[in-house]
């Protein structure tokens, strides 16, 4: 299992690198770039939607086990969006994974019960907009529009972490649902790099 663990942070770490086409860096504290996409439920969706609203951004890939980690074992991103959904924050995931299918990207959200659309991004556009790297990477965008908190959910690679769990999601979230600032802005992300298109 360790093993396991160290080779999949090698590729995430990896990952961070980059390669291919140019990813823009959002800082926290900017505006959080627009986009209109359409759900793999076929309904669209734009950001601007919900102006005066906290929104959570997850970027997703089914095939990453970092992702099934939390959809499977931990149930972490369900979990936590139905903790604020009565506090007005919204969650949205993004799948900009150039290969993924239609088919098994609805199986999977229908198996687990996704309560929030996910977001055909195949292209990349906005992937690389916002500078998302791996799956999952975080962005909490806050009443005003701007990116708060980016990074990774939590400290626990697959569950794995030597100083107890930290939820950095959760943290930021309650912090701005008391009228209080983000206190952890940037963690760095762990995960599967994003497959974009070349």
């Amino acid at each position: 299992m360790k093993s396991t663990i160290l080779v999949l942070l090698a590729v995430s770490l990896a990952a961070l690198s980059g390669c291919g086409k140019k990813h823009a860096v959002q800082p926290t504290g900017t505006k959080a770039p627009d986009f209109t996409l359409k759900g793999f439920d076929g309904k669209e969706v734009s950001l601007s939607d919900f102006k005066g609203k906290i929104v959570v951004l997850e970027w997703f890939s089914n095939r990453c086990p970092f992702v099934q980690y939390h959809y499977e074992k931990a149930s972490t991103m369900i979990d936590l969006a139905n903790k604020y959904k009565d506090q007005g924050v919204v969650w949205l995931a993004i799948d900009s994974t150039s290969f993924a299918t239609d088919r098994e990207v609805k199986d999977f959200a229908a198996k687990h019960s996704i309560p929030y659309p996910i977001l055909d991004d195949r292209q990349g556009d906005v992937g690389r907009a916002y500078g998302a790297k791996t799956t999952p990477h975080m962005f909490v965008i806050d009443k005003q529009g701007n990116i708060v908190y980016k990074g990774a959910i939590d400290n626990a690679p697959l569950g794995e972490s030597e100083n107890g769990l930290v939820n950095y999601v959760d943290k930021a979230l309650a912090e701005l649902t008391s009228g209080e600032a983000v206190s952890t802005a940037e963690t760095r992300p762990y995960g599967c790099n994003v497959k974009y298109p070349n």
